[in-house]
C-alpha cells in the first residue's frame, strides 16, 4: 500500500492502534525516547543509542503482546513515525479521545 500523505496514512496508522493500553505504551516509548536523547545532547552521547531501542521496543511490544498485530512501521517507517508523533502530542494535550471519536468507523483503507 502506497500512501500520498499523512491525512491518508493517519486512520490506517490508528487503525493499528484500536487499544487505549497500545497507545499509552507507545506514548511512554515516545517519551523516554525524547528524555534520552535530551540527556544524550546535554551529558552524554552514548546515550543516544537508547532512543530508537526504548523507543520503538514498547511501541513493538505493544503491537505483539497488546494489540496482537504487525506495526505500521515494517510496512511505513516514515509515515508511522510522523504519526506516532502526532499521537503522542494529541494524548499529552487530553485530544486523542476526541481523535478517536472523529475517526469512529471511518473506513480506514481508501487507498489510491
Amino acid at each position: 500500500m502506497n500512501f500520498r500523505s499523512m491525512e491518508e496514512f493517519w486512520p490506517y496508522y490508528m487503525n493499528h492502534h484500536s487499544k487505549p493500553a497500545t497507545r499509552r505504551w507507545h506514548f511512554v516509548g515516545t517519551l523516554c525516547s525524547i528524555l534520552c536523547l535530551v540527556y544524550t545532547v546535554l551529558f552524554n552521547k552514548w546515550f543516544v543509542i537508547l532512543v530508537p531501542i526504548l523507543g520503538y521496543g514498547l511501541a513493538w511490544y505493544s503491537h505483539f503482546f497488546v494489540e496482537g498485530n504487525v506495526p505500521a512501521t515494517f510496512g511505513h517507517p516514515f509515515w508511522s513515525l510522523l504519526c506516532d508523533f502526532k499521537m503522542f502530542g494529541l494524548m499529552l494535550t487530553g485530544q486523542m479521545d476526541r481523535e478517536i471519536k472523529r475517526l469512529g468507523k471511518r473506513p480506514v483503507l481508501q487507498v489510491y
